[in-house]
């Protein structure tokens, strides 16, 4: 599957969006390791902190079906500037796919980091200590 599947794949997910309040739909897709991709969305409601965000929905459908390794994520906005990942959204990435490449997709164009430059020091089990535990 080639880059530009994916990045269809993530505007196709944005058209999905549920954003009633914001009015600012993102749309994610994730390829896994063997070239599949799971699509997500931003989901609000009016408990504005119970919404989820793209990055997350994809994530975790991958997740739920079992996906482990993943390859990269393309976040698809409709803006001049590319929509980084939110803080929850870079914690999660970093402990379930911190080697994928991230494509910011938007009208200016893509940018493109690792997950690692986005979240750098970042927190994981290795900082709970030997027990899992801090």
């Amino acid at each position: 599957m080639n880059e530009s599947h994916l990045v269809d794949a993530a505007w196709q997910a944005r058209s999905r969006a549920v954003c009633p309040h914001s009015g600012f739909a993102v749309g994610a897709a994730l390829q896994d390791s063997e070239g599949n991709i799971w699509t997500g969305a931003n989901v609000e409601n009016a408990s504005y902190t119970l919404g989820l965000c793209a990055e997350r929905v994809a994530l975790m459908y991958a997740l739920a079906q079992g996906k482990t390794a993943f390859r990269m994520l393309v976040i698809a906005t409709d803006t001049e500037r590319p929509t980084p990942p939110c803080g929850a959204c870079r914690q999660l990435l970093w402990e379930f796919a911190p080697d994928a490449e991230v494509i910011m997709v938007c009208r200016g164009g893509p940018t493109r980091l690792r997950v690692k430059e986005l979240l750098p020091f970042a927190f994981d089990v290795t900082a709970l200590g030997p027990s899992g535990r801090p």
